[in-house]
């Protein structure tokens, strides 16, 4: 199979901070509103070099969703920042009636989302937002993997008009996709060609995914790994193409199992290709606090959890 090098961990909001500066450049529209967390979010840089389109909203999230909209109207490009649960749980009302309802171009940008957060703990461990922000109309989710990808999206979300979701994460992670990669919304990755199984992944654990495929191929099971960075909309077409060949499927995400990526693909199976389907993802609980690494492993959310899905699925074919 082919292989893939971390060329270094960084964290994902990171790669957002980085996007973000870039745009500030480039696109003089493009306004930043940040819920009292301008250093967690990695938007310290763009608040420096244009601290005329920086608005520090304070800890009042509805509020910040309601200007974002308003700046729309002006022909502004804003990105929200705050953490996942604020970005979306606290606010959801004001994001559903005010943005997707209105089809308004706000891009809300969200770190620290699922179990990796790590020790703030469950009040703070989104779990559903995901699934919250993909059911609602014309709203685009995106859930990156790397630093690399998380600024190429950041640019991405930028050019496309129309409310997006765009989710990432705080801990370093392993940067293994192409610096001066091209971000198509809406277009899967294909990372590993196989023959056996599919694993399709999306954000942290598509790193894992390629962990397990090579642990597969040790094992004599050719794995196929797509990274499926939108969430929605999704491509139904590189999944379809994928489980014709294989015969089965496994998902892996950190997210809650229900609402989130590995539904969107069941869907799409049963629609179109039924076939055999094991989740990797949260089972209908909170998290708890603890480091990263720790919280990953008690929830299955890595590269084992992922193996033993996929010799379990193979067994079903």
């Amino acid at each position: 199979m082919k292989k893939y090098t971390n060329t270094g961990s960084k964290d994902t909001r990171s790669g957002f901070g980085a996007g973000l500066t870039e745009l500030g450049k480039t696109n003089s529209n493009v306004v930043a509103l940040c819920a009292d967390l301008t250093g967690s979010l990695k938007m310290d840089e763009f608040k420096e070099n244009h601290p005329e389109r920086f608005f520090q909203i304070g800890i009042a999230e509805a509020n910040m969703m309601g200007i974002a909209a308003g700046m729309t109207i002006g022909g502004k490009i804003p990105f929200t920042g705050t953490f996942a649960n604020f970005s979306t749980g606290r606010v959801y009302d004001q994001i559903r009636q005010s943005i997707a309802y209105s089809d308004k171009n706000v891009k809300i940008c969200a770190s620290h989302a699922g179990v990796t957060l790590g020790e703030d703990g469950a009040t703070h461990q989104i779990l559903e937002d995901l699934g919250l922000m993909k059911m609602l109309p014309g709203m685009t989710v995106i859930n990156t993997c790397d630093y690399n990808q998380t600024k190429a999206a950041t640019l991405a979300i930028a050019e496309h008009h129309g409310p997006v979701y765009l989710r990432f994460g705080r801990p370093k992670v392993a940067n293994f996709t192409p610096e001066d990669q091209k971000f198509e919304i809406g277009k899967a990755v294909m990372l590993n060609e196989g023959n056996d199984v599919t694993i399709i992944a999306t954000g942290h654990l598509v790193w894992e995914a390629l962990q397990a495929a090579e642990q597969l191929e040790e094992k004599g099971i050719s794995a196929e790994v797509i990274n499926i960075h939108t969430i929605k909309p999704l491509d139904e077409e590189a999944i379809l193409r994928s489980v014709k060949k294989t015969g089965c499927v496994v998902t892996a995400e950190e997210h809650n199992f229900l609402g989130g990526l590995g539904e969107s693909v069941a869907r799409t199976l049963s629609l179109n290709h039924p076939a055999p389907q094991e989740f990797v993802a949260t089972q209908d609980t909170f998290g708890e606090s603890g480091t990263p690494e720790q919280l990953m492993e008690k929830y299955g959310l890595n590269a084992e959890a992922i193996v033993k899905a996929s010799v379990k699925v193979t067994g079903r074919k």
